[in-house]
């Protein structure tokens, strides 16, 4: 059954779309025996161009409607740290990568399935409004000069 996402958080839900669509390229990259180097370019990339704005607002305006003293913000805050210091390995890469894939994907889908609904439940018209005014969504812009996911 699908998720009835409000307006104010359907571009966050886009975004994680993007953020699943990484750890595919990440998986595909290592089924294919591709130099760990050029995937964790990559990584690297959609991770100061994308995921550190991303978490940014959600920190800033989507948190704060439940407060980051609730269990679930807690949980989401210390994952976004966990990434964060993956981000940042640079020993063992295909093990970082693989980490990497592993620690996104099961955070989004916490933030999908449990914390965005948790934070619809008790946001106020003015909390969605602020985050809907916000988080201009922009147009995903990839970075395709090393396509080794093809």
């Amino acid at each position: 059954m699908a998720i009835k996402r409000h307006e104010s958080l359907q571009s966050f839900s886009r975004e994680h779309h993007q953020g699943l669509v990484l750890c595919r390229k990440i998986e595909k990259g290592l089924d294919k025996n591709i130099p760990p180097l050029r995937i964790k370019a990559y990584a690297d990339w959609f991770y100061q161009n994308h995921l550190v704005p991303h978490f940014t607002l959600e920190e800033k305006f989507v948190f704060p409607v439940l407060g980051n003293t609730h269990t679930l913000v807690i949980q989401a805050l210390n994952e976004h740290q966990e990434l964060h210091t993956l981000f940042h390995e640079s020993d063992n890469l295909k093990n970082v990568l693989k980490k990497i894939l592993e620690k996104l994907k099961n955070h989004i889908r916490f933030e999908e399935r449990i914390l965005f609904n948790a934070i619809q439940e008790v946001a106020s018209k003015e909390e969605l409004q602020t985050i809907l005014q916000k988080h201009k969504e922009t147009d995903f812009c990839d970075n395709l000069t090393d396509e080794f996911w093809k």
